[in-house]
């Protein structure tokens, strides 16, 4: 049940002259009680959504926008010129001076973590914020001074658990879940990637962007792209959308999150790149997966198979590569992005505050 602030008054006003007319019965203090009571699930349903979709569908599609890390997350990735739009998929590159993976690492970026931290603190508390003080505190000096091998390239959280690939185990309800959602989601990629060119001369249908690679191609078709919906993109597909929805541990509310469809044509090489984080797991399940494609996560390779979930870090080095012929087709595969499982509930709560697309 949603109330107005006036609606809330009134009740308050009328509770409080009951109180008034029978001030020293137990009626008057239970009534007193309950108005509390009321008053306080007000303000916490104003600050926190029953689901953390839940009215961001279309509620920009008129201006749809990146989140604070950029306008894509592909390696190597072209910015366009300030004031320029990606016609192919609405949706405006960053042009912001605060985006964290724009601008260069450092006191600035980490007076700013810190912050936002403190602000979190006082409007809420600082317990369970231990990892996550200590992190935005010592950040420039983790970020320097990690192994080659595992570098995110934003945020670390000190004393979590870090493997190249994770068990399925780690998020299971998620990855059973989109397991079972293998043919919706199949069939809702072959429903964008089938379309006829979104313009004259692009090879790209709607919605769809091409990523920067030494040689072949990379397309994705983002739904959620680092913590901001494109609406047009998720009407075009509402049982992925839906999908999404119920996830239990989708990180949908901070820059970190992304959920998208990724095309890797025949001859296509992703290039060694870290990712910025390692509080998250990135989920890969597979839609069409031809002979010779492999993910390579920190010097361990694994190759996907449709209609199962790869679970991996991706602050660990990682390429990924496919060497089949044209006859083979595309590699496809659905991508969403998991908090870590060991990562705390309050920890997330924090960290969606701090890494809020846009702050």
């Amino acid at each position: 049940m949603e109330w107005s602030l006036g609606r809330v008054r009134e009740l308050v006003a009328d509770g409080m002259q009951s109180i008034r007319d029978c001030e020293s019965s137990a009626v008057g203090t239970a009534a007193c009680l309950l108005l509390l009571f009321l008053w306080y699930c007000y303000r916490v349903g104003r600050e926190h959504g029953s689901s953390p979709l839940r009215g961001r569908y279309g509620a920009e599609s008129g201006h749809l926008r990146a989140g604070a890390l950029g306008g894509a997350e592909a390696a190597g990735g072209a910015k366009a010129p300030p004031g320029s739009l990606d016609e192919q998929n609405g949706l405006a590159y960053c042009q912001s001076a605060e985006c964290f993976r724009c601008t260069a690492p450092g006191e600035g970026l980490n007076q700013r973590l810190y912050h936002s931290l403190q602000e979190y603190a006082k409007r809420y508390t600082w317990s369970g914020m231990g990892r996550v003080h200590k992190g935005v505190r010592d950040q420039g000096r983790y970020l320097s001074s990690r192994p080659t091998i595992q570098r995110p390239e934003v945020f670390f959280l000190p004393d979590l658990p870090s493997a190249p690939f994770f068990s399925r185990d780690a998020q299971k309800h998620d990855v059973e879940l989109l397991e079972r959602s293998f043919p919706a989601l199949l069939a809702e990629f072959g429903n964008v990637y089938n379309q006829p060119p979104a313009r004259s001369g692009s090879p790209l249908p709607p919605g769809w962007k091409a990523n920067s690679t030494p040689h072949g191609q990379w397309w994705t078709y983002y739904l959620v792209n680092q913590g901001t919906p494109l609406a047009l993109n998720a009407r075009r597909c509402p049982r992925a959308w839906r999908v999404l929805g119920q996830l239990r541990t989708f990180i949908a509310n901070n820059v970190f999150g992304n959920a998208c469809f990724s095309v890797l044509s025949p001859g296509a090489l992703i290039s060694e790149h870290y990712g910025p984080t390692n509080v998250r797991l990135r989920c890969h399940l597979g839609l069409r997966v031809p002979s010779a494609c492999e993910l390579v996560v920190g010097g361990e390779p694994q190759c996907w198979s449709e209609g199962s979930c790869l679970l991996f870090d991706d602050s660990f080095l990682h390429r990924a590569f496919h060497e089949g012929i044209a006859e083979d087709g595309p590699r496809v595969v659905f991508m969403v992005d998991l908090w870590h499982p060991n990562v705390a509930a309050a920890e997330r709560q924090a960290l969606d505050y701090i890494f809020t697309p846009g702050r």
